[in-house]
C-alpha cells in the first residue's frame, strides 16, 4: 500500500493507493463521521477482482490539509465533488469508478452529474440522490433522524463539535448502528481523524449551508447551478442502503429512478445500520464487485 499526498487547487489530500498496478481505478470516498479506514474490509475483494484503489481522506479529515490559511473552510457538497475530480486529474485518471458512503456518496452523485463521461460506475451507500434541497419534502421520521443537523445550527451544537467531538461522535456511531457491536479500537483509530484542525469548521459549515444557515462560496456557485439545472445522472448507479438505518431512513433513497438516465439498481440490506461497509462488508462487496466489473471500461 502506498501512502501519498495529492496536491489540488485547495488541498494537500492524504491518500492510500493499493491493488494491481494496471487495475481499473476505483476511488473510495468515506462519509461523516468517518475516515478512509472505513474501507479496510472492502479493499481485499476489490483487489482480488483486479481493481486499483484510491482512498483519500476528505477535506477536514485525517492528514488532509488546506494549502493556505485564508482558504475558506467550506463544506459544500459540490466542494467535495470538485476535490474528487481534481484529485483524479492529478493522478492522471481519465476514467474511473466511484464508491461513496454518506458524504462520499453525495460527492459521488454530484461528480456523476458534472462529469458523466469520466465515471464508469458509481456505488452509493446509505444515501439517496436528490436529498440536498433545503426546501425538500421530508417525513416526520426523517426530520427526527436529522436532529443532529438542527443541533449543529445552534451555538450549543457548535460547542459540542468543537470541544466534545469524541464523545459526540461515539454517540452518533452507537445510535446509527443499532444491531452492530462497535469495536472500540475501530472507533478510536478512526476518531483520530476528527482531530484535524479543520474538521469542526468543515462539519459545521457543511450542515449549516445545506439548510441556508451559512453562506455558499462564490467559488462553487457555477457548480451549484449546474447540478440544480440538470440533476439527472447519466452514469450506471448502484445504491446500497441499510434497512435499519436511523440516520437516513431507507425511504430517503426510494423512488429515485427518475433521477437516473442510465442503469440503476437499489438494494436494502436487512438488519443493517448506517455503516454497511463496516457492519456487512460481505454483502456490500457481493453487490458492488460484479456491478463494478460490468462497468469497468
Amino acid at each position: 500500500m502506498q501512502e501519498t499526498t495529492i496536491t489540488t487547487s485547495q488541498l494537500d489530500i492524504a491518500c492510500r493507493i493499493s491493488g494491481p498496478q494496471n487495475g481499473f481505478p476505483v476511488i473510495l470516498l468515506h462519509g461523516w463521521p468517518d475516515d478512509a479506514l472505513t474501507w479496510n474490509r472492502t479493499l481485499p475483494a476489490l483487489h482480488d477482482a483486479g481493481f486499483r484503489t484510491y482512498v483519500p481522506w476528505l477535506r477536514g479529515c485525517g492528514r488532509t490539509r488546506f494549502r493556505e490559511q485564508d482558504i475558506p473552510r467550506n463544506g459544500q457538497l459540490v466542494a467535495l465533488a470538485r476535490d474528487v475530480l481534481e484529485m483524479a486529474d492529478c493522478l492522471g485518471l481519465s476514467r474511473f469508478s466511484l464508491i461513496g458512503h454518506d458524504w462520499g456518496a453525495r460527492a459521488a452523485y454530484i461528480a456523476s452529474v458534472l462529469t458523466p463521461g469520466r465515471i464508469a460506475g458509481s456505488v452509493a451507500l446509505s444515501v439517496g440522490w436528490g436529498t440536498n434541497d433545503p426546501d425538500q419534502t421530508m417525513s416526520y421520521r426523517q426530520m427526527q433522524n436529522y436532529w443532529y443537523h438542527w443541533l449543529m445550527g445552534l451555538d450549543r451544537g457548535a460547542e459540542l463539535i468543537r470541544n466534545d467531538r469524541q464523545r459526540f461522535m461515539r454517540y452518533i456511531w452507537s445510535i446509527w448502528n443499532p444491531e452492530w457491536e462497535i469495536p472500540e479500537e475501530e472507533f478510536a483509530v478512526t476518531a483520530q481523524s476528527f482531530e484535524n484542525p479543520d474538521w469542526a469548521d468543515i462539519t459545521l459549515h457543511s450542515y449549516r449551508v445545506r439548510w441556508g444557515l451559512a453562506t455558499r462560496s462564490p467559488a462553487f456557485e457555477e457548480l451549484e447551478k449546474r447540478v440544480a439545472a440538470d440533476p439527472v445522472i447519466h452514469v450506471p448507479t448502484l445504491v446500497i442502503h441499510g434497512g435499519n438505518d436511523p440516520c437516513n431512513d431507507p425511504e430517503t433513497s426510494a423512488g429515485k429512478d427518475h433521477l437516473s438516465a442510465d442503469y440503476y439498481e437499489r438494494h436494502i440490506l436487512a438488519g443493517t445500520g448506517h455503516f454497511p461497509q463496516r457492519q456487512n462488508v460481505a454483502l456490500v462487496t457481493e453487490l458492488a464487485v460484479p456491478f463494478l466489473l460490468r462497468n469497468s471500461s
